[in-house]
């Protein structure tokens, strides 16, 4: 469950659901090798289901300066909450939500504006429909969907904060036109606003040698109880979604 991807010019969450329970070696064809074009025919979804504001055509949600609605340059809190079909934390999970505060503000998650696809959170439906207006395999669905990624998250997971490069495609499915073979104005392929020449870790660690991100108050509770009432000036909404039997994971950038 990559729960945050992101750099000062572009972000997504991602679910990535696998067919297999509990810890798993791969070996072989299960592995999902893309050199052996194996990618599709692994135990896990390597794709996922990203929410990626710009991707969805909100091009001025996330970035640098006030310009955009959230300002990367600034601190700011990462909400996301996870949703059972039942409310309950025995409920299987039907959809993953996100917004932000920054100042006191809350900043609710950019909404598609994509031909065919609707929403401005991850549910199945809303996979469905991405995959098929951009011609992406789906993956996900074969995987078993938020349902499998619901089971999995119940089993316990390990919170791992990174910084990263990428070798295998230059960070490009992030914040720049992928896959290359493709025209950026194709549906899908624009993903955020940088050169498909600056991605590579050769040039990453060379330009930004002193490159850096803090994290701090990270919580976990149920919808509500991660943030501070309304009217404490946090901006939260603890109110909006009813039932407080669900998850909520918050994190100050």
């Amino acid at each position: 469950m990559d729960i945050w991807e992101a750099n000062s010019r572009a972000e997504a969450y991602t679910p990535h659901p696998c067919s297999v329970t509990g810890p798993y070696a791969c070996e072989g064809t299960a592995c999902g090798d893309n050199e052996k074009d194996e990618r599709y025919k692994g135990v896990c979804d390597k794709d996922g289901c990203d929410f990626n504001p710009y991707r969805m055509g909100d091009k001025d949600y996330y970035g640098r300066h006030k310009k955009f609605k959230v300002d990367s340059t600034k601190k700011l809190t990462v909400v996301t909450q996870f949703i059972t079909s039942d409310g309950t934390d025995a409920g299987d999970l039907v959809d993953i939500r996100r917004y932000y505060i920054q100042d006191g503000v809350e900043i609710q998650n950019g909404k598609s504006s994509i031909a065919g696809v609707r929403g401005n959170s991850i549910t199945d439906e809303f996979c469905d429909e991405m995959k098929t207006a951009f011609g992406d395999i789906n993956d996900f669905k074969k995987q078993g969907g938020l349902k499998a990624m619901g089971e999995a998250l119940d089993r316990g997971m390990v919170l791992v904060m990174s910084l990263w490069d990428d070798s295998l495609s230059d960070m490009l499915w992030l914040d720049s036109d992928y896959p290359l073979n493709e025209e950026p104005s194709s549906p899908g392929v624009a993903r955020g606003p940088c050169k498909t020449t600056t991605g590579s870790p050769k040039y990453v660690r060379g330009k930004y040698p002193h490159a850096s991100a803090q994290y701090s108050n990270i919580k976990v509770g149920t919808i509500g109880s991660t943030q501070l009432p309304r009217g404490s000036g946090s901006g939260s909404s603890d109110d909006e979604y009813g039932d407080d039997r669900r998850l909520s994971a918050s994190v100050l950038i």
